[in-house]
């Protein structure tokens, strides 16, 4: 996470294809980490608080960094504080809610929910229209970037109501 905020201070596509590599990295050892630990089932109750808990602050970091950039069009600040508030929200909700014996694992839509995220999150890093070679046309990840974060936040809202609903129920059931 500090190596993209760092990276996110320099302006220019250098600066935003290292961010959105890193980033890339990022997504990937995650993957690779949570696989082979369901694999060799060696997942433990705090790795299944910390590691989504890790996921959403680096989350968080770099859609603030991108709401932040001087680069226009920039990403709009309202998605983001819907978006972190979400994962704040879900996250204490899921503490509450483990604290008092009752465990709640991610659910299909709030694993969709992450799939945009980082699929918008890699795209918006890029910015940039990108020409794909031997045609006149170009890939523009901004606005790539942006259909992915408005799918993300759709699904942000719906999963995060989703979670409180089912909890509340948990909750008024025992």
């Amino acid at each position: 996470m500090p190596v993209l905020v760092v990276t996110l201070m320099r302006s220019g596509r250098e600066a935003r294809a290292l961010a959105g590599f890193v980033f890339l990295i990022a997504c990937v050892t995650d993957f690779l980490d949570g696989w082979l630990a369901r694999r060799r089932a060696s997942t433990t109750a705090l790795g299944q608080v910390l590691d989504p808990l890790a996921d959403k602050l680096i989350v968080a970091a770099v859609l603030i960094m991108l709401a932040a950039q001087p680069l226009e069009p920039r990403v709009p600040a309202w998605m983001v504080v819907v978006i972190v508030v979400r994962e704040l929200a879900v996250t204490g909700l899921r503490g509450l809610a483990s604290s008092g014996g009752v465990l709640v694992p991610a659910q299909e839509l709030g694993k969709y929910k992450t799939i945009f995220q980082m699929f918008a999150i890699e795209a918006l890093l890029l910015h940039y229209r990108y020409p794909i070679p031997g045609t006149q046309l170009a890939i523009d990840f901004h606005a790539g970037g942006m259909l992915f974060l408005w799918m993300a936040l759709v699904l942000a809202v719906w999963s995060g109501v989703d979670y409180h609903v089912r909890i509340l129920r948990h909750v008024r059931l025992h």
